[in-house]
């Protein structure tokens, strides 16, 4: 027999280590609402009895549930939460907005170093009161623009995780790496497929027979931005996971879709949540909120967010409420506000009277994650030379719509005092320099300097480390001078954000953990968030939200112009290409210094 029969059966001198007694839970198998107490004994589920209190004595934990609705934690089916701060700091507030379960791509270590990376991040999660289920990073075995940085060794080390309890499988990847060509990602997935487990997919622009190629690699997609987007989708047998985020709200268009998609193949998830967001009670909650609100059903709402992730995912007892299942509990105020009162973590009161009853941890990373800013800084690393684009206009990136840079071209002011004839920013026609150094330590230093347009800076210049998919230093500049300043200070910090002005910095925000995260309290990294985004406003930077457009320069997934160290990648062309506009051919050495 084992240890929740006795409370099951009510056997005498049997009592439970935690009830939730008067609420109406939600009983997943039946998805309906039942006046019933919910038993717990350790980290699990005992028993729904109608009645709990013959298992309560003086050791039992009671929380009142009476008028008050009980549903499984809420699942995160896909997010990032190894960038911008560390995981460690970001738990509390995340169990407080009622997730104590989420699917994260390894985005932070994993990108950088690897296996390695991925190892440090399971053993930093390893005992957080939230359940942090890893997909291993592909960026490693992508080689549509840039060589491949992963082995044959490094291949064997990702496969072998793939055994390892909280890996659900491999990563986002872009449908550009491997719809009609052959790509060494393949071989993951051949040992990923072999093993059960899921390929996550980024089909952002995929659709018709491109889409259809998709869907026999991945094995979920995330990127529908129209109800049409989620039916193709859906017909395609990809399970499709909304997005309610700080980066994107598709919200609406899963809605208007759900009447025509199996309510059992859709999750819904964050994408990643901005700290200033977190800091003021974004999550999960407010997603399901969000979708009843708009007329999806409670049940399916819920669903979306706790059973149908748990199943795609194989997450083994988490998303139900029922005996024998983790006990990841929620007790919110009613369905239309999903205020959360109570949260229950693998049996354990994490969230009391809406506030979180237990601190993150604070101790050091590794010191292997620390310094991983190797570059060599100059001025001239921040222009380009003269001779790379015959014509006075050069090809350059123009924003778009925030994440999204397309192609143009512009006319760059020449200097010619930086050892020859170098083309640099000219403010005053709206023509920035785009610098992308690669500054991953185990790789040869290089970098490729563009140009970028409708950003809006007027003055200075802006660095950053944490540059999506990339192992980057970014630096946009009006000004090569401050270009060198900013970028000396992130490289001093072990990684972060800049922003300097008239040979000086204005702002700044340490991200020391493999330069992509800060380990520091959620409210410091929320204000030096807003400290930057201030001093680029006062820079003449007018878009909503410039450190994103920043951060996704780099970040193939939304095409079309984006900056590697090699050069441009024409993302839909799937080729690299240089600064004249005439040619295809990108320079034989991007990084002429």
């Amino acid at each position: 027999m084992n240890e929740l029969q006795p409370v099951a059966l009510e056997s005498e001198g049997a009592s439970a280590d935690l009830v939730l007694s008067g609420g109406r839970v939600y009983c997943s198998n039946r998805r309906t609402f039942l006046e019933r107490d919910v038993a717990v004994v350790g980290d699990r589920i005992a028993a729904l009895p109608e009645d709990a209190s013959s298992v309560v004595d003086s050791e039992t934990t009671v929380v009142d549930a009476n008028g008050r609705v009980v549903l499984p934690g809420l699942i995160d089916a896909h997010t990032h939460v190894d960038i911008y701060l560390t995981p460690e700091r970001a738990v509390p507030s995340l169990l407080a907005a009622g997730t104590t379960s989420m699917v994260s791509e390894t985005s932070g270590l994993g990108v950088l170093f690897g296996s390695r990376g991925v190892e440090t991040t399971l053993e930093r999660t390893a005992e957080l009161p939230l359940s942090i289920y890893l997909t291993l990073p592909p960026q490693l075995l992508v080689d549509t623009f840039e060589p491949v940085r992963a082995d044959d060794a490094e291949l064997d080390a990702l496969a072998e995780l793939l055994d390892r309890e909280r890996v659900v499988g491999v990563g986002e990847v872009d449908w550009v790496h491997v719809v009609g060509r052959d790509s060494p990602l393949e071989r993951l997935y051949e040992r990923t497929r072999a093993k059960g487990e899921t390929i996550v997919g980024h089909g952002a622009g995929c659709r018709g027979d491109r889409l259809r190629a998709f869907a026999t690699i991945v094995d979920n997609d995330h990127e529908a931005i129209s109800a049409e987007g989620v039916r193709q989708r859906a017909e395609q047998g990809l399970h499709v996971v909304g997005r309610c985020g700080s980066v994107r709200d598709d919200l609406d268009v899963l809605v208007e879709a759900y009447p025509d998609v199996d309510r059992a193949s859709v999750s819904v998830s964050t994408d990643g949540i901005w700290p200033r967001d977190l800091l003021e009670g974004f999550g999960m909650s407010e997603v399901v909120r969000r979708m009843i609100e708009s007329g999806v059903s409670p049940a399916d709402a819920i669903d979306a967010a706790t059973k149908n992730p748990a199943a795609h995912f194989g997450l083994a007892g988490r998303g139900v409420v029922a005996p024998g299942a983790f006990a990841d509990l929620l007790v919110v105020e009613n369905l239309e506000s999903m205020t959360v009162e109570t949260v229950v973590a693998d049996g354990a009161v994490v969230v009391a009277d809406g506030e979180p009853t237990v601190e993150p941890r604070t101790d050091p990373y590794p010191e292997y994650v620390y310094d991983t800013v190797s570059v060599d800084l100059e001025e001239r690393r921040f222009t380009a030379p003269r001779s790379a684009a015959p014509a006075d206009a050069v090809r350059a990136m123009v924003v778009d719509q925030g994440l999204v840079t397309t192609e143009t071209t512009v006319e760059p002011a020449v200097r010619t005092d930086l050892d020859g004839e170098r083309l640099v920013p000219a403010p005053d026609r709206d023509v920035l320099t785009a610098t992308m150094i690669d500054r991953n330590p185990a790789v040869e230093d290089r970098g490729f300097t563009g140009f970028l347009t409708g950003f809006g800076l007027e003055s200075g210049a802006v660095a950053l480390t944490g540059t999506w998919d990339a192992t980057g230093l970014v630096v946009v500049a009006a000004d090569v001078e401050d270009a060198l300043v900013a970028a000396r200070r992130v490289s001093s910090m072990g990684g972060g954000f800049a922003v300097s002005r008239d040979g000086g910095v204005v702002a700044e925000l340490a991200a020391p953990v493999a330069a992509t995260a800060v380990d520091a309290p959620l409210e410091d990294v929320a204000d030096g968030f807003e400290r930057l985004r201030r001093a680029l406003a006062d820079g003449g930077v007018e878009l909503e939200r410039p450190l994103l457009t920043l951060q996704t320069l780099t970040f193939l997934g939304v095409p079309t112009l984006k900056l590697t160290a090699s050069g441009y990648a024409d993302v839909l062309g799937r080729s690299t290409v240089g600064l004249d506009p005439d040619s295809t051919d990108v320079p034989a050495s991007a990084d002429d210094r």
